[in-house]
């Protein structure tokens, strides 16, 4: 999709002081960035759906609930091609204490290509880390407070 908004459903899943995580690196820049679990909402789908879509496709997992945190606009280039994204974020508490319990977590997409996601704390995105969408950290200390 080129010169297109592609809205994005993200889950915020947040333990103590940790969230969980997967890596994207940047084939262009050499950056590396650290991204909650996310995916794109389908036509006629409200954000909530795609993200309980998501969380039982990627990782098998149920959310018990699912609250609307904000909404980022994230214009950027990545691979070396400019993307326009609208992020609506949620903050999810997921049933269970399987993905808790893990270190990491294997996602699988449709496609059946995959990727792991793992328990970062919060404290190495005030570092050098970076946590993308860019204003997601400022988000996610306003839900703590």
């Amino acid at each position: 999709m080129t010169d297109a908004i592609r809205p994005i459903a993200a889950a915020v899943i947040c333990e103590a002081d940790r969230i969980l995580v997967w890596e994207d690196y940047d084939p262009s820049s050499g950056e590396v960035v650290a991204v909650p679990l996310a995916g794109g909402i389908e036509f006629g789908e409200t954000g909530e759906q795609a993200i309980a879509r998501e969380l039982g496709e990627e990782i098998g997992a149920i959310p018990r609930r699912i609250q609307f945190l904000g909404l980022i606009e994230d214009i950027f280039e990545w691979a070396g091609k400019k993307r326009h994204e609208l992020y609506l974020i949620y903050q999810v508490d997921l049933e269970g204490q399987d993905a808790f319990e893990a270190e990491e977590l294997t996602v699988t997409e449709p496609d059946g290509t995959s990727y792991v996601a793992r328990w970062r704390p919060l404290s190495e995105f005030r570092g050098s880390a970076r946590l993308v969408p860019e204003g997601l950290l400022e988000l996610v200390d306003h839900m703590r407070k």
